[in-house]
């Protein structure tokens, strides 16, 4: 009997299983010419500075977040001769902010308000330590019981303890806790581990890990307990 849910944030809750390189890629494609492969390099170059450095505070907003994000890959980009203009950067940006935005409150929101009628739901995320801002800005924070975030527990997915802390902060055993998340490697593998049940959210990811979720769904709006 489930009393309890995990859930991840970034390609969970801001998309429908989209990684946020396959978003940035979606975005650039219809403003600027950037190779895939430099992209990602810039991707993981932005990813890395933002875990060492504390470019991101608690009050940081996920609109904000973008336009960090957007300001280092571009920084990046320019090191290897392709230059994007504050103009190009302001247009990815609107257009990402847009999107998540519609998506949070046509499929996520709405999802989560029915789970949470049912049952405490915890947020488990790798995050630079601004989720609480992020879901106050989305109008999201009364749904959780709680949040797991890698930048202020110490842990990052995949690690198993991260979902332990999440587990414990339900109040409910492993075997009773589902996990949803959009990550075979960071989610629903190390969930498993601990004894989670699991529910893939089935999109353009990162990479492919094959597992066996216990649920395969392609958005949160299949979510059926």
């Amino acid at each position: 009997m489930i009393k309890g849910i995990l859930i991840d944030f970034g390609g969970t809750i801001d998309s429908d299983g989209i990684h946020w390189f396959n978003a940035f890629r979606e975005a650039y494609s219809h403003v600027a010419d950037v190779p895939d492969e430099l992209l990602r390099e810039a991707y993981v170059h932005t990813e890395r500075t933002l875990g060492n450095n504390p470019i991101i505070t608690p009050e940081t907003t996920f609109y904000q977040t973008l336009r960090i994000k957007l300001f280092l890959q571009a920084e990046y980009l320019l090191t290897k001769g392709i230059t994007i203009s504050d103009q190009v950067q302001d247009s990815i940006l609107e257009y990402c902010y847009e999107k998540v935005k519609h998506h949070i409150e046509t499929v996520s929101k709405p999802a989560l308000e029915k789970l949470s009628a049912r049952f405490p739901i915890v947020l488990v995320t790798n995050f630079y330590g601004n989720m609480h801002t992020v879901l106050e800005e989305f109008s999201l924070a009364h749904l959780f019981k709680d949040v797991i975030e890698s930048a202020v527990v110490g842990v990052r997915k995949p690690d198993p303890e991260i979902f332990r802390l999440g587990v414990e902060a339900l109040g409910s055993e492993p075997s009773e806790t589902v996990m949803i998340g959009d990550s075979q490697e960071k989610d629903i593998i190390p969930a498993q581990s601990i004894g989670c049940s699991t529910i893939l959210l089935h999109g353009k990811s990162w990479s492919e890990v094959h597992c066996t979720p216990d649920q395969t769904i392609s958005s949160l709006s299949e979510i059926i307990f």
